[in-house]
């Protein structure tokens, strides 16, 4: 038997519960996990607003929120032992995992598109009144379905560098990796918050010629330089779409971007940003999650200058382990524990959640 808290989410718009709960055991394959530390995320904080419904997901209220996570393991279902390297566990490993669990026998799955399993199960969709409770990341546990991926966190990284592995970091990496990011290109990142400051860093680290990052908060832009963005588009000092354009095509020799990453998580940034790539420009869509929302730009631009737009929602999970060897071998050089420096007990999460809308706050955390 295993007691724990969750933050029981009932509906927007309503604090959050603290309520103890118990799970009678742990299955065959599966993992519990301790969790030790649980960021809220973006699309944490749009359900709590009711703006990212989790319904159109499949999930049902109540539940409990967080995905971007860390922690140890608490208890090994029969027949786990070792991680998805091969590395052994056991009660005490720190690990990170995919938020999301695919099946890995459907179509999407056999074709490599895991993160498009036609069975895919997520953190946060299930049900947090009845069992196994623990099936998000704000609780004192997690239940990792059997057959999910896991990883060894390496013991040199803190729990604090190593949650924003699962979300934040591997999604950017994944999305850089899908358009293919080359030595020697441009790229502009619109949105200076954690995913952002991701996109800046694993970008320089792919050997980008020059990055520059747009946002209109001073920390944030400071921290853009810190995670090595080589230019900065301030929206205060440059108010106008077409100033901001014409800010890119100076910074890029006159050539526009190769590379755009839109991690605003609003429309009105997309038009802008394609008009910010030049020719083959690769645009990459990560932050708009709210659905209904719309834009107009005009196709024929998109097609004379042979732009491709990419969406990216979650990632293929063997991302996560690169990006835990990114973060272990960057984590001396960039200021990683800046992400997160705001963390909060767990019986203090609806103050986190209020702290999280400021926008100085890159990422606060509740850490049970």
């Amino acid at each position: 038997m295993y007691k724990g808290r969750i933050a029981r989410f009932d509906a927007p718009g309503k604090p959050f519960e603290i309520e103890t709960v118990s799970l009678p055991d742990v299955g065959p394959g599966e993992i519990l996990i301790k969790v030790t530390r649980a960021n809220i995320c973006g699309s944490d904080v749009h359900a709590w607003h009711g703006t990212f419904a989790t319904g159109g997901l499949g999930g049902q209220l109540p539940t409990v929120l967080g995905h971007e996570m860390v922690g140890a393991v608490e208890a090994l279902g029969d027949g786990v032992s070792a991680d998805s390297n091969g590395a052994a566990l056991q009660q005490g490993t720190r690990v990170v995992f995919p938020y999301f669990f695919s099946c890995h026998r459907c179509r999407n799955c056999l074709a490599g598109r895991r993160n498009a399993c036609q069975n895919l199960k997520m953190a946060m969709l299930g049900r947090a009144d009845e069992p196994p409770y623990f099936v998000g990341g704000y609780g004192d546990y997690f239940l990792l379905p059997a057959g999910a991926v896991v990883y060894t966190v390496p013991d040199d990284l803190s729990d604090d560098v190593a949650a924003g592995a699962n979300c934040a970091l591997s999604q950017v990496m994944y999305g850089l990796e899908r358009v293919d990011l080359q030595l020697g290109e441009y790229v502009v990142v619109q949105g200076a918050g954690a995913l952002g400051l991701y996109a800046v860093a694993v970008a320089k680290a792919r050997g980008a010629a020059k990055v520059i990052a747009i946002d209109g908060v001073p920390e944030r832009l400071g921290l853009a330089t810190a995670f090595g963005a080589d230019a900065i588009i301030d929206l205060n000092e440059v108010t106008t779409d077409r100033d901001r354009i014409k800010a890119v095509r100076k910074l890029t020799d006159g050539l526009g971007a190769d590379v755009v990453v839109e991690v605003v998580g609003h429309p009105s940034a997309i038009d802008e940003g394609l008009k910010m790539l030049g020719q083959f420009g690769r645009y990459v869509e990560i932050g708009n999650i709210n659905i209904g929302k719309t834009f107009e730009f005009d196709p024929s631009r998109f097609v004379f200058a042979n732009k491709t737009m990419v969406g990216v929602s979650l990632y293929d999970p063997p991302v996560l382990s690169r990006a835990l060897a990114f973060l272990a071998e960057y984590q001396d050089r960039l200021p990683f524990d800046r992400l997160a420096a705001a963390h909060y007990s767990l019986d203090d999460i609806n103050e986190a959640f209020a702290a999280a809308e400021d926008l100085r706050d890159v990422r606060a955390s509740i850490v049970p």
